[in-house]
């Protein structure tokens, strides 16, 4: 029995040879997806090569010294409970960059790491509290530390970071990859002055996750950017 073939069959072929050509979604070319989040073409020519000094998974390091900024909440409070000096616990760092002792006034923090401000804090009470002895701080709220998860993820945002965080963890804590998202053209953006180098770093999702791959799962650092693109058609 002989079958005749739908005449649209040509142009159904024709249409998605055209698409497989375009490759990539976005832009002015065809694709099966609808225009997403790309990676510009000057951000493709940043893309370094793995390097070899970054941090990884199984290479952690210690980050630099914690210092205060506005948004951070600090515990102020005498190491000896029987000190005479009196003054709020719990101090917000505010948009001026300080916290409020009490009767003791203002204390610039801003930029300064906890140990400098234990001492500056020891000599505007002391100045005023003979034998107040000691100050304790400790940060208990971090908002200003945080790093960023953009384009397609579930849930993009900022988060606060720890300090022990990688791509990896960084990727789950935004909800995982949408459907449209690339898992070969991730990128991990560090930071830099406006006259630096640029960093940017390319990150392979599908070998950290299926073979355990440490080499581009990076420790992230404060202010780094995780940008998922939209996947191309041949991915």
């Amino acid at each position: 029995m002989h079958t005749t073939q739908p005449t649209w069959t040509p142009w159904l072929l024709l249409t998605l040879g055209l698409l497989s050509l375009t490759g990539c979604t976005g832009g002015a070319g065809m694709s099966l997806f609808p225009s997403g989040n790309e990676l510009e073409h000057a951000t493709k020519k940043l893309v370094q090569p793995i390097p070899v000094h970054i941090p990884r998974e199984l290479e952690k390091e210690p980050l630099p010294p914690f210092t205060v900024e506005p948004g951070d909440v600090l515990l102020v409070q005498p190491a000896d409970l029987e000190s005479p000096a009196r003054f709020p616990a719990e101090q917000p760092v505010l948009q001026d960059g300080t916290i409020l002792l009490g009767r003791y006034g203002m204390l610039s923090v801003v930029g300064r790491t906890i140990p400098e401000i234990e001492l500056l804090a020891r000599a505007l009470i002391e100045a005023q509290t003979k034998d107040a002895g000691p100050i304790v701080v400790r940060p208990i709220n971090r908002q200003s530390k945080v790093y960023y998860v953009l384009g397609e993820v579930n849930a993009p945002g900022a988060f606060t970071l720890a300090g022990r965080e990688t791509v990896l963890d960084g990727i789950l804590a935004a909800g995982g990859l949408t459907t449209r998202g690339s898992q070969e053209k991730i990128i991990l953006s560090r930071p830099t002055l406006p006259d630096d180098c640029r960093v940017v770093l390319p990150v392979d999702y599908e070998k950290i996750v299926q073979h355990g791959d440490t080499r581009t799962n990076y420790q992230l650092a404060p202010g780094d950017r995780i940008y998922v693109p939209t996947r191309c058609l041949l991915e």
